[in-house]
């Protein structure tokens, strides 16, 4: 079996971000099948050329091809838009020539590359799995980004459009099963595999002492965000709250990632003379484990939009499979997962004292920080591993190759 997904933001684990797709691939090639990838030639996080070959093998049966791609994402909103569908064109030509294949997959968002699998599957007239990883266009109608009446009308049968056409709807989030229920979707046609984490990844028995070192926090409390640096993930109110502590010069807050709001939030930083803040840059997906190792908790965070509670991010099952606990100011299905597992603490999103406070009490209970930690990693592994995560992902696709 040959599966092609079409992916603009694909990461493997040599690049910052998340590696579910890389791991369910190499899922599916350990069970003889073949798995090729057409990704972006520029970097989602960076906006720069992306670090792999134009074509090249990730792993035994995991091909990754990198479509050519304007260079454009974090200019403007028009100049994003024009990436989306740059790479909705060269991604289509490149899926053409990767020869025969047996499922054809789509991930959205972006919808627009959603559409390019769907062409795509029609033309090799082989079964469409599209994966919904958020709601579009929701998130950006509840984000602000999209207003204008007649764009968001075009945008809603959009996704009307491809939910229709897809043979298969894979979701990430149990809020994104229940939307599309809602909709009035077959239940026989929607699976929920969601976000996840290989725990033999991560080793909560290492110290991360070297990286503490060569971070001069040695001896300090270490506040760990890692993720992306966008709009959407609220940024100004951790750095609210590393001012609230910026007379407790031994805690200390690192943000490992990149966006296109980085600059803006160096600058806010160094406007509020924060010197407990350090920027380490996007950092490739092989090193978290050592980041995390070196940490004393980890934040999770968003705006406090409606659309947020609905999502899993993929950050704070890396935190729980590190045995850190978890500084969630997120509200919603990924609120209960913590709660559940009893891994950390929640507060509410925005709120930079509560935040703060938080940080203080993990800080003065390390005995209790730990027991959030161990029961975290505890709970993801039992509930949210990704190795038999991937088991159930084979075994749809495998399904789906032989429904025409």
């Amino acid at each position: 079996m040959h599966i092609l997904l079409i992916h603009q933001v694909y990461v493997g684990p040599g690049e910052a971000g998340g590696t579910r797709h890389f791991e369910l691939a190499r899922a599916c090639a350990s069970q003889g099948h073949r798995f090729t990838i057409i990704g972006s030639s520029v970097s989602y996080l960076a906006n720069v050329k992306a670090d792999e070959a134009a074509r090249s093998e990730v792993a035994p049966g995991v091909t990754v091809i990198r479509a050519r791609t304007p260079a454009t994402l974090h200019r403007s909103f028009v100049w994003r838009i024009i990436a989306f569908l740059g790479f909705m064109v060269t991604s289509v030509w490149e899926a053409l020539r990767a020869g025969p294949v047996d499922v054809v997959m789509g991930t959205t968002p972006p919808m627009f590359q959603a559409i390019s699998a769907w062409l795509v599957a029609l033309l090799r007239r082989r079964p469409f799995l599209l994966e919904v990883r958020d709601l579009w266009p929701d998130f950006a109608i509840d984000m602000g980004v999209l207003t204008n009446p007649v764009l968001i009308k075009l945008a809603r049968r959009l996704e009307h459009f491809l939910y229709a056409r897809a043979d298969h709807l894979l979701v990430n989030s149990p809020a994104y099963r229940d939307y599309l229920l809602g909709l009035g979707i077959d239940t026989a046609k929607v699976t929920l595999i969601p976000n996840g984490v290989d725990p033999t990844m991560f080793r909560p028995d290492i110290g991360g002492a070297a990286v503490r070192e060569s971070m001069g926090a040695s001896d300090s409390f270490v506040v760990t965000y890692a993720g992306a640096l966008g709009q959407a993930n609220d940024i100004p109110t951790l750095l609210a709250a590393a001012a609230t502590l910026r007379d407790q010069p031994a805690i200390r807050f690192w943000l490992a990632g990149d966006g296109k709001e980085r600059r803006r939030l160096e600058a806010l930083a160094e406007a509020e003379h924060l010197e407990n803040v350090t920027f380490m840059g996007a950092l490739p997906k092989e090193r978290m484990p050592e980041v995390l190792a070196a940490s004393d908790a980890c934040v999770a965070i968003l705006l406090d939009i409606p659309m947020f509670r609905t999502t899993y991010p993929n950050k704070v099952f890396d935190y729980m499979a590190a045995g850190k606990p978890v500084l969630l100011a997120i509200e919603g299905v990924i609120q209960q997962v913590v709660e559940a597992a009893g891994g950390g603490i929640c507060v509410h999103p925005g709120d930079a004292e509560a935040l703060a406070a938080a940080i203080i009490s993990l800080r003065d209970h390390p005995e209790q920080a730990a027991a959030m930690g161990a029961r975290g990693r505890a709970y993801v592994v039992e509930k949210f591993d990704r190795r038999r995560q991937a088991q159930a992902f084979v075994q749809l696709l495998e399904r789906l190759a032989v429904s025409r």
